[in-house]
């Protein structure tokens, strides 16, 4: 009992620690067709989450400067210790640092959750942009 009761507190730590959250669907209308890259993070940021936040910045300058200008994609950091971001970081579950696409169609959001995936590759901004790049362009075609 003791093994299953430490098992499931390790994954519930992790879980709560990163922020995880699956994909999920709205059903809040917004108006525009549009990306939303939103980057949680804590006041007390380690290393990796500064990384992710300064590569999630260099692939959307270096590959979106066109996307950004036009408001097709808005790129936004968020804290989640502050009160007033308390509703959006509910909203995507995120509890610390945490990297979503929030992908606006016709109204209705879909969030991709990026956080599994920004911890791996953060520290590797090369690869990491190489892999972000990807992800947003396949959004993109759905816009």
């Amino acid at each position: 009992m003791i093994k299953v009761l430490a098992a499931f507190t390790i994954a519930f730590m992790f879980v709560s620690c990163t922020g995880n959250a699956q994909n999920n669907s709205s059903n809040q209308k917004v108006s525009g067709n549009k990306i939303e890259v939103i980057d949680f993070y804590s006041t007390h940021r380690c290393m990796t989450c500064n990384a992710i936040e300064a590569s999630t910045k260099y692939t959307l300058d270096t590959f979106f400067a066109d996307e950004l200008k036009s408001g097709k994609i808005t790129f936004k950091t968020v804290n989640v210790d502050k009160d007033e971001n308390y509703p959006m970081a509910e909203k995507f579950e995120a509890t610390g640092t945490a990297l979503f696409l929030n992908v606006i169609v016709d109204g209705k959001e879909t969030q991709i959750n990026l956080t599994d995936f920004a911890f791996m590759k953060g520290n590797e901004q090369e690869e990491f942009a190489k892999e972000l790049k990807l992800k947003i362009e396949k959004e993109l075609k759905k816009l």
